[in-house]
């Protein structure tokens, strides 16, 4: 890998933490004792400064650092938790979002304004630095220190050590290493073993028969206290036991290690919970085991006394988590966006040359060509199913970056708003989560500043003072349906229908159901708020969500309940690309209908034919069935088939007949935008090319479902705003 591609993954990758980082973040506002949490914050820090030192972005790793040591202050208690702190936590992930996008994408220094952003960042995260360092001095005078008691329940070192009987004989003096200790901190308890001496009798004056037991106070590492029996190493028992909260350092030392694939005693070597001499001594006791199979390590370091069994169960852990992120790594390929797109364009380009290929295995009468042809057409199904899926994703991740934007608004706005998500892992093509956000946040901003009231009115309307706002998704007929939905007041009716008089929307006497009230807030400028403010009120949003979302070839409507909320619903497609759909013939044009909203087709008789072209409607079992003539509908030319047929097609909760002249089958569909010339078209979502070359129109089925359900704005029906498709000739590609 060269460094442009090392950096464009270390861009993706640092994005990823900073969202972590602020999921984490907003997590520990409602729960400040989750130290999994903490420890994760720091590590995402600690992570991206690491990273972008390997590639010299400075400015990255300067800020990172001091976001770093505040952090590691945090972890260690040394600093409160507060709303304050979390609050500028997040300014500062803000800050290193920025500083990735302008220094490791753009190679640019920051601005003059980030660099004086970063300094008042900079000032505030010393005051926490400050008043760590504070603590700690506190604690540090001696004069609030207790003198140690033997008696008492103080964390110190414990080391064991029994020395052989030939120290003296070597040249070396016990005490003088028990005085060595006196360096490394002091020795509040030291208790004599003289078990091993005889009597008098038998006592040589060379031999040291001597063992003590020790308790040291000091801030040393194990290792450090290891070293000072060094030169008597091989001629005595040494065993040293770590203070209770060392064994707590050790574990958060552990988890901390980088995720390198470890064994256990080097992964306890590594955090110093053990020496380098006491592994290898167990190493050695572990290969003179004479039982058959050989005595797990983290079972004879414990035997031993050098290490407790939490320290092993930590390594153990550690390894089980290392352990998992590498398959976790090896089921996981990251792949440019752009080479994804090509290869559905060519999977598109695929299907349309079977397709071709199909039609002349038909026309030759040759059974075996037909049937290679159609073992072909089943495989391109499949690679096409394969390809398409490489794109879907869930929708949960953008879900949850609404989680800082609540929180933000809320604040700004003075309520207290809860954000409740479900469905987040329902998943939709990348190109269509990647044009979403911006509707959805609008839609989520206009919710908490219009929909939900002040605390204060809702505890006099009998409402929590916490409003509720909910994010929802599902899969329905082919279509991913979000639903937003807050528990506010309401649309005011009567408020949008004076607005809409005012500005010449509607004339006085037009009489309007509740959904043409309601989608009078799409029109362009409309706005119902008192006062323009940061969020709203300039009449400037809400067409856009509609202009967006049917770009995406999707729909949007509303339902609200006067005191009780609103609820937005937006219906898209799951993918923009290919789709299975069902082929349809009217006179002399072809016809794609999305196939996961086709629920039968029948076949309309002659009298059928005559009271349907009365009456606009099918008795369909005894349901009442609403029907649109495509070739009235789109003004088709060619002569009408002897018989018709009618496609029953469902979208929600809602299903209509489509009256066409001749059914051909099931078809894969590749999707081609119409271009800016057609874009404005209601009835159509695209074309596609037919195996023939022929070019075939592809059905909105929610917009002529609407439009024969006469929900439409009152706009749409002036003659201006008539953007129906008429008379399309077939084209040939």
């Amino acid at each position: 890998m060269n460094m442009d591609q090392a950096l464009q993954t270390f861009i993706a990758e640092a994005n990823e933490l900073l969202q972590d980082m602020e999921s984490c973040l907003l997590r520990l506002e409602h729960n400040p004792l989750d130290a999994d949490t903490i420890g994760a914050i720091f590590r995402a820090a600690h992570t991206i400064k690491g990273s972008a030192g390997l590639f010299g972005l400075e400015p990255i790793v300067s800020f990172t650092h001091v976001v770093e040591d505040v952090l590691d202050r945090l972890r260690a208690g040394e600093i409160n938790k507060n709303p304050e702190l979390i609050a500028l936590l997040l300014e500062c992930g803000d800050h290193i979002q920025y500083l990735i996008d302008v220094v490791a994408v753009q190679d640019k220094a920051p601005e003059a304004s980030a660099v004086d952003r970063e300094t008042r960042l900079r000032a505030r995260l010393q005051l926490y630095r400050n008043a760590a360092s504070a603590a700690l001095t506190a604690t540090d005078n001696p004069i609030n220190k207790l003198d140690p008691a033997p008696t008492g329940t103080f964390d110190f070192w414990h080391i064991s050590v029994r020395f052989g009987a030939d120290v003296l004989r070597n040249g070396m003096d016990p005490l003088a290493f028990l005085r060595y200790l006196n360096n490394l901190g002091s020795i509040v308890r030291i208790t004599t073993l003289f078990e091993t001496m005889p009597e008098m009798a038998a006592l040589d004056a060379e031999t040291c028969y001597l063992g003590f037991e020790i308790n040291l106070q000091s801030d040393a590492s194990k290792a450090a206290i290891a070293e000072t029996f060094d030169f008597v190493r091989d001629d005595c028992t040494l065993h040293i036991l770590a203070p209770h909260s060392k064994t707590e350092e050790y574990i958060e030392l552990i988890n901390n290690l980088p995720e390198e694939t470890a064994l256990l005693g080097e992964l306890l070597v590594a955090s110093g919970a053990i020496t380098q001499q006491e592994l290898e001594h167990g190493l050695n006791l572990q290969r003179t085991d004479p039982a058959p199979s050989l005595m797990p390590i983290g079972e004879i370091l414990v035997g031993q006394r050098s290490v407790e069994p939490a320290l092993v169960q930590a390594a153990l852990d550690k390894q089980q988590q290392v352990q998992e992120s590498k398959q976790k790594e090896s089921r996981f390929v990251r792949v440019h966006a752009e080479k994804l797109d090509e290869l559905i364009n060519l999977v598109g380009e695929l299907v349309i040359a079977v397709a071709g290929t199909s039609l002349l295995a038909n026309a030759s009468q040759d059974d075996a060509l037909q049937e290679s042809a159609s073992s072909v057409s089943a495989l391109v199904e499949a690679i096409r199913d394969g390809a398409l899926h490489l794109r879907m994703v869930p929708i949960g991740d953008t879900f949850n970056r609404f989680q800082r934007v609540v929180r933000d608004v809320s604040n700004e706005l003075n309520k207290t708003i809860e954000l409740q998500i479900s469905g987040g892992d329902t998943e939709l093509d990348k190109s269509v989560v990647e044009k979403i956000g911006d509707p959805l946040m609008h839609l989520l901003r206009n919710a908490m500043d219009h929909g939900i009231e002040a605390p204060a009115a809702r505890v006099a309307a009998g409402k929590p003072a916490t409003g509720l706002l909910k994010l929802n998704a599902y899969h329905e007929s082919g279509s991913i349906v979000i639903e937003i939905a807050d528990d506010g007041g309401g649309l005011n009716k009567d408020r949008i229908v004076q607005k809409a008089r005012e500005r010449g929307l509607i004339t006085d006497d037009a009489q309007l159901s509740e959904q043409d009230i309601f989608n009078l807030i799409f029109e362009p400028g409309f706005s119902t708020a008192a006062a323009v403010t940061n969020l709203s009120g300039r009449g400037v949003g809400m067409d856009v969500v509609k202009r967006n979302i049917t770009a995406l070839r999707g729909s949007v409507d509303l339902h609200s309940i006067a005191s009780k909320g609103t609820t937005v619903r937006i219906r898209l497609p799951l993918t923009l690309a290919i789709i299975d759909g069902f082929l349809v013939g009217v006179g002399h044009a072809s016809y794609v209908v999305p196939l996961d909203m086709v629920q039968e087709c029948i076949e309309l008789s002659d009298a059928d034919q005559r009271s349907a072209k009365l009456s606009q409607y099918l008795n369909l079992r005894g349901e009442v069935l609403p029907l649109v003539f495509l070739r009235d509908h789109f003004a088709a030319s060619g002569d009408a088939g002897r018989r018709q047929n009618v496609v029953v097609v469902k979208t929600a909760t809602q299903k209509a007949g489509l009256v066409v002249d001749t059914l051909q089958g099931e078809f894969q569909t590749v999707i081609k935008p119409l271009g800016k010339l057609f874009s404005g078209l209601q009835s159509i979502s695209g074309s596609t090319i037919l195996g023939s070359g022929e070019v075939a129109l592809i059905l909105d089925v929610p917009a002529l479902i609407q439009q024969l359900s006469g929900q439409q704005s009152p706009l749409q029906s002036q003659p201006h705003a008539q953007r129906d498709v008429t008379a399309l000739p077939p084209v040939r590609h």
